[in-house]
């Protein structure tokens, strides 16, 4: 998992996905977002929580707007941009224009990347709630 991610993956399910599973999927990457399966995701957020890495420098997160640093959260916690969007009481073009931000602010790929950086700096905590 950790190679395809590395090599540029924007999508992981396990070999037991349900068809209707790897057909949303499909639309969700199609889309142009990125997808982890809820089991990878819980092993990748360990996996980088146990790990000794720098965090990002100092003031690079200061770039984000508090609603920016709020849809980060929520994207650490595995939501969607509808389901961003409905916990914001925003539109769904407005999540993503905040997603788009985030990513060109922090220089970052995908989701993926961002969830990462979330954790490693401490926006996210691996078993608190948002």
């Amino acid at each position: 998992m950790f190679g395809a991610l590395r090599a540029g993956a924007a999508g992981f399910l396990l070999k037991d996905a349900s068809c209707e599973r790897l057909v949303d999927a499909i639309r969700v990457l199609h889309a142009g977002d990125a997808l982890l399966s809820p089991s990878v995701t819980r092993r990748l957020i360990e996996t980088f929580a146990a790990r000794a890495r720098p965090p990002t420098p100092p003031g690079l997160l200061d770039e984000l707007t508090p609603r920016e640093r709020e849809v980060l959260v929520l994207i650490a916690r595995g939501l969607s941009n509808t389901e961003i969007a409905g916990r914001l009481v925003a539109t769904e073009a407005t999540v993503k224009s905040h997603v788009g931000a985030i990513l060109a602010k922090l220089c970052l790929r995908d989701r993926v990347q961002a969830v990462v950086l979330a954790y490693e700096n401490g926006i996210v905590v691996a078993g608190k709630p948002a």
